[in-house]
């Protein structure tokens, strides 16, 4: 099975309309089969992403709350294949008290169908790790190894047979003790194959980030991958900005 897949981490804050609606028209123009976003938040912004990324028609998104202008997890996932099962599970909410409890981070499954055959892609956002400090101890690294230790039992069902991609912002780096102890218990591989280079776009707060966005598969599947939209776009107007603060990581399955 030959396709490509990209994940990348929106970013809501800011001037996100407009860059949504820019990320819409490079994705319409793109070799990618399928696209897990993360941070759509916005009812509003998920329906600019789809007015403008028209080669994708078949999309699976968190609930969206009517009364609260909220798309659960923030995570869509778009398809130019036929999307034949969607499942979103939000992860137990634990640990310290923070904004993103109102997000409900968690995992989107879509089951993907390509001619005869499926492929079931998992696209997830992790709670943040405001400290860089992925030790056992840290109370956020706990948060996340819980939120990865579900990840592992919902991927472990006996009713997901088909090959499997999983793919979103992690939060955690890909030479963290947890994030390694979850692809193994997960029985998946890593893409990206400990690649140290960061997806998240340095700052003078944050020099040196770590790759926090990752792409795993089922062990018998194989890619090239690559970072993505690292420069300057032009939105609409005529100004130049980044699409986010992260890159996106782009694999091709081969």
């Amino acid at each position: 099975m030959k396709f490509g897949l990209l994940t990348f981490n929106t970013l809501f804050r800011g001037d996100s309309r407009a860059r949504i609606q820019a990320l819409g028209r490079l994705l319409d123009e793109s070799p990618y089969d399928v696209v897990c976003l993360q941070e759509v938040i916005s009812p509003l912004n998920l329906m600019a992403l789809r007015r403008a990324a028209r080669s994708y028609p078949h999309v699976a998104h968190g609930p969206v709350v009517p009364l609260v202008p909220l798309v659960h997890g923030g995570l869509v996932t778009l398809s130019r294949h036929p999307i034949t099962r969607r499942y979103f599970r939000p992860y137990t909410f634990v640990g310290p008290a923070r904004p993103e409890r109102f997000m409900r981070k968690g995992v989107l499954l879509a089951r993907v169908r390509f001619g005869k055959e499926h492929l079931t892609v998992a696209n997830t956002h992790l709670s943040a790790n405001k400290t860089d400090d992925w030790s056992r101890t840290n109370p956020y690294a706990q948060v996340e190894a819980s939120e990865l230790a579900e990840l592992a039992g919902l991927l472990a069902h006996p009713t997901l047979t088909d090959p499997l991609v999983v793919a979103g912002d992690f939060n955690v780096p890909r030479d963290s003790p947890i994030f390694r102890e979850f692809v193994g218990a997960a029985g998946l591989r890593d893409m990206l194959d400990g690649d140290p280079a960061t997806t998240y776009r340095p700052t003078a707060e944050l020099p040196h980030p770590k790759p926090i966005d990752q792409i795993l598969a089922s062990p018998f599947l194989r890619a090239n991958t690559s970072l993505v939209f690292k420069e300057e776009v032009v939105l609409p107007g005529g100004r130049f900005m980044y699409l986010s603060d992260h890159y996106g990581v782009a694999a091709n399955f081969l």
